[in-house]
């Protein structure tokens, strides 16, 4: 079983060797890597080279002009050739190094899912040894997806057939993509996922969803909007109630 996994990079030359070195580091070796880079003008797409060669054939660099994460992404999507793909991010890192082995155990011992997810966890930058946000996606159920609730998208793994019949990632949202994403494939079609008890990636706090109120206003518009979209009925009350859970995230 090959595991994809997709990177997609822009001006990332602080963090790319991090996110490159824990992928070299797991121990599940059945994998094809790609770095799908949006024309950096520092140095990302030279330190990612420097790597290839450890890769032993299995990575690919592609970088040019992109319309963002998301297109990005989508050309990683549809490059791929692995029978499982997942996103790690050009500032994360896998947090252990058996979690692709988790992935792969878990896919081989159940034929009939679609799709795993588990737990990933928050640093500040300079201090990757404390943990100030951990996200468990142990309590989501779909119907937690119209108050904006979803496992969390670098833990997701998702059959390559799953991308095939159910679309890639809407370039419509600025933000949102990834909840658009799961509420279409985990409330509009159903598919069969499993949660895994697992921290499997390490993020840098700072994200463009998380930067200010303004953006934090536009992902819940923007998740109003998947919603709706996708026959699940929401409003921004209701999408506002995450911020509330979210506190208890938070570690001291």
């Amino acid at each position: 079983m090959t595991i994809s996994i997709i990177t997609a990079s822009y001006n990332s030359e602080r963090t790319i060797a991090d996110t490159i070195e824990s992928v070299l580091a797991q121990t599940y070796k059945d994998i094809e890597y790609w770095i799908i880079d949006g024309a950096s003008t520092d140095k990302t797409v030279e330190i990612a080279k420097r790597y290839e060669p450890q890769f032993a054939g299995s990575m690919r660099i592609i970088s040019e002009p992109d319309k963002g994460i998301y297109d990005a992404m989508n050309k990683g999507i549809a490059m791929a050739t692995g029978d499982i793909v997942g996103m790690l991010n050009s500032d994360d890192f896998f947090t252990a190094d058996d979690a692709l082995a988790t992935i792969a155990e878990t896919f081989d011992r159940n034929d009939d899912i679609d799709a795993i997810y588990g737990d990933i966890h928050f640093i500040n930058e300079g201090h990757p040894e404390k943990c100030v946000r951990y996200y468990s996606s142990a309590p989501f159920r779909p119907w937690m997806l119209r108050f904006g609730f979803m496992p969390a998208h670098p833990s997701f793994y998702v059959r390559r057939d799953v991308y095939r019949r159910c679309g890639t990632f809407s370039l419509d949202y600025r933000i949102a993509s990834d909840y658009d994403l799961l509420v279409r494939l985990i409330y509009k079609q159903r598919i069969k996922t499993k949660y895994i008890k697992k921290d499997f990636v390490t993020m840098r706090t700072g994200g463009i969803s998380t930067k200010n109120m303004r953006n934090r206003w536009l992902i819940s518009k923007e998740n109003v909007t998947a919603c709706r979209r996708n026959g699940l009925y929401t409003n921004i009350c209701f999408i506002s109630l995450k911020y509330l859970y979210k506190i208890f995230e938070f570690r001291r």
